[in-house]
């Protein structure tokens, strides 16, 4: 199955919130599996399309801060418009809140990072992600918003991704109407999600 687009059938496939334990494991992903080294899982979140300039609905936010983190942990939000910075205070969470979002890693690793594509400076692709792996905590996760549509761009952050040292853990599909049960679903995707993660098995050109 090509990233960037799925067609799946109704069932299992909604992301099992992370409990409150100050846990340092990347999340379990769960859902459809598909073909690949390692096989990686395919999950549908029904959330509203981002408006127009903007990474993402206020409900992705909330998903992603659910689904990701725990409370107090540190998020670094490199997204366009306020949803994630209002789910980061609605949880409990902490957040490099910067005007510029450039300056706004910090010396803290983070438990999340949160961006849409490409990102908002012009730092080139690889050099992200190796910054990405020198500000993630081990476990920690990045989550790369893509608008639903280009089937090469996923491919080619997750090449990129791998080749800074960070693991390729899960696919995320956002669209507006959920999966019916028991019937087959075409879904109107709006976005695609890429979670990456900075495991103790990645491999690539970043150390430590």
């Amino acid at each position: 199955m090509a990233l960037g687009s799925v067609s799946t059938p109704a069932g299992p496939g909604a992301t099992v919130p992370m409990t409150d334990k100050k846990t340092r494991r990347a999340p379990v992903p769960v859902g459809d599996v598909v073909s690949g080294d390692p096989p990686v899982p395919i999950t549908v979140w029904p959330v509203p399309a981002p408006a127009g300039g903007e990474t993402m609905s206020n409900a992705m936010g909330v998903r992603l801060v659910h689904n990701l983190t725990h409370p107090s942990d540190l998020i670094i939000d490199l997204a366009v418009g306020p949803q994630l910075a209002r789910a980061v205070i609605a949880a409990h969470r902490r957040s490099h809140l910067h005007p510029h979002r450039h300056l706004g890693w910090g010396r803290e690793p983070a438990a999340l990072i949160v961006t849409g594509w490409p990102p908002g400076d012009t730092t080139a692709t690889g050099e992200f992600f190796v910054r990405c792996r020198a500000s993630l905590q081990p476990g920690g996760c990045v989550a790369v918003l893509l608008p639903h549509g280009e089937v090469t761009v996923p491919v080619d952050v997750v090449i990129a991704a791998r080749r800074a040292g960070l693991a390729y853990l899960q696919h995320i599909v956002a669209a507006d109407r959920p999966p019916r049960p028991g019937r087959r679903t075409q879904l109107d995707i709006h976005t695609d999600v890429l979670i990456l993660t900075r495991s103790a098995t990645a491999t690539g050109g970043a150390g430590g």
